[in-house]
């Protein structure tokens, strides 16, 4: 296992917490959207984890918890155990996922290797496949949000709000879920590394910062604990 980046310090990757950022390469989703798109399939940084966490063991008392992303950090071989050895040492972990792999998240919160699950949602269920590629299982991501409710785990959802959803979507979406402990709306910015055939979906003009939050009114009914960045 290795590291495709290390972000050393985000204020904004954990909730309340001053976090490191350990990304790794490969999803096996196809989100046109994406911004990591460049270790999708990339080594990135190539960092040895033994480095990451001689790295964390220097920052012990300076940083409060470490995010597992990606790429799907979830594909990992050796994740739960690497979340073992990070808490060990002192740290929270937050894991982001786009949900595909719920036996992952199922064997973490067995473990107890997790302190924190960011879930994304990427579109209404009947829209999966088109926002996030032939390989999206709306099923398989309704399980993981299963598993989180279920294991009473501090989470959230997550929805980047692409030009290509409106409020329609938004309104179907916060209908399909029950409610969540957290819900983020985050801007769509158009990625730097993309596909020339996706260029026409990316430079639809993106919804406002107004325009956002106005979609947040609009779902607060059934989404109570919406946040709009």
């Amino acid at each position: 296992m290795k590291l495709a980046g290390l972000m050393r310090s985000s204020t904004l990757d954990y909730p309340g917490a001053l976090s490191a950022v350990f990304f790794f390469s490969g999803c096996n989703y196809d989100c046109f959207y994406c911004h990591n798109r460049s270790i999708l399939t990339g080594p990135g940084t190539d960092m040895e984890i033994s480095e990451a966490l001689a790295f964390l063991e220097k920052r012990k008392g300076l940083l409060d918890a470490v995010v597992l992303s990606g790429g799907e950090a979830a594909l990992q071989i050796g994740l739960t155990e690497l979340a073992l050895t990070i808490k060990a040492m002192g740290f929270m972990v937050k894991l982001d996922t786009n949900g595909s792999l719920p036996e992952v998240v199922r064997a973490m919160l067995e473990k107890g290797a997790l302190d924190y699950v960011a879930l994304d949602y990427k579109a209404p269920w009947r829209r999966y496949r088109e926002i996030a590629g032939e390989n999206a299982d709306p099923e398989a991501v309704k399980e993981t949000a299963t598993l989180l409710f279920d294991a009473a785990l501090p989470f959230e959802m997550r929805t980047t709000v692409i030009p290509q959803l409106g409020l329609d979507d938004m309104l179907e979406m916060a209908r399909e879920m029950p409610v969540l402990p957290r819900y983020v709306l985050n801007p769509y910015r158009m990625p730097e590394t993309y596909r020339e055939e996706d260029l026409f979906r990316l430079k639809k003009p993106p919804h406002t910062p107004d325009a956002i939050r106005a979609f947040a009114e609009e779902v607060r009914p059934f989404q109570p604990n919406v946040i709009a960045y």
